[in-house]
């Protein structure tokens, strides 16, 4: 899982080093035009998306507010049904085969309804994301969000909490629960009591609570911690509209 990324021009070479039997020769003039002919036209859609999402900034290249004005302006795509699909062709799958450079790390839910790739409108290899049911912020979650930090650099890192939350739902009524799901609760459990006090919707504000509260744990970290102080790193907690596909970010 090394770092860095391969320019359009690097990946042409890369696969006619791969694949040069895939490659036209003047022998073969009759051959490669039938085989281009034959293509579908979603593959030429596909290889046009890819040349168009090349306008972005390289991922390995942006400063922490440039990689949260990126997640941000793909999620507006995403809302306004503009979608540009980057990255999601056999090319990127060429570019990210040896090595990735994700752009922003997200400890998400593990709610099927919310995917990052998809809400954020980035491909392949432009996320680092780890999904856990409640988005909690346990050993095995920090540490995956420190290797992206040490290892790939990532200038953002998201807590990415959303409406009608399951996990947080079921720390608000309390009770039992069977296996392990307890460890769960337990986690969330802190955040539920600070907002306990809130004016509004219970579980809204407990929702952002626990986002509040893994932004906190995260940063914690020892490793975080001095990535932020170095200005290598940012990292932001935001708020998932479920009902209307907005992210927004939380002021913590």
């Amino acid at each position: 899982m090394g770092g860095g990324i391969l320019c359009a021009g690097s990946v042409k070479s890369a696969l006619a080093q791969e694949f040069p039997d895939k490659q036209p020769h003047s022998d073969k003039a009759h051959s490669s035009n039938a085989h281009q002919e034959s293509q579908p036209s979603s593959l030429l859609n596909e290889s046009q998306k890819f040349n168009e999402s090349q306008n972005q900034t390289i991922p390995s290249k942006l400063t922490p507010k440039q990689a949260l004005k990126q997640l941000i302006q793909g999620n507006q795509q995403f809302v306004s049904q503009k979608r540009l699909n980057p990255h999601q062709n056999t090319i990127r799958l060429a570019e990210v085969a040896v090595e990735q450079a994700p752009f922003a790390a997200i400890l998400g839910c593990a709610d099927s309804r919310v995917v990052p790739e998809i809400i954020f409108d980035q491909g392949i290899g432009d996320l680092f994301v780890v999904r856990v049911a409640g988005n909690i912020a346990i050993t095995e979650d920090i540490a995956s969000e420190e290797y992206a930090v040490v290892e790939m650099g990532v200038p953002l890192l998201m807590v990415l909490g959303h409406e009608g939350c399951g996990a947080v739902t079921a720390a608000l009524k309390g009770g039992s629960y069977a296996g392990v799901i307890p460890s769960l609760v337990q986690a969330i459990a802190p955040a539920i009591a600070a907002s306990s006090a809130e004016p509004g919707d219970r579980l809204t504000n407990a929702i952002k609570a626990n986002i509040d509260l893994q932004v906190k744990r995260l940063k914690n970290s020892k490793v975080i911690a001095s990535a932020i102080q170095q200005g290598k790193l940012k990292v932001v907690g935001a708020y998932y509209e479920l009902s209307t596909g907005k992210v927004k970010l939380l002021d913590i």
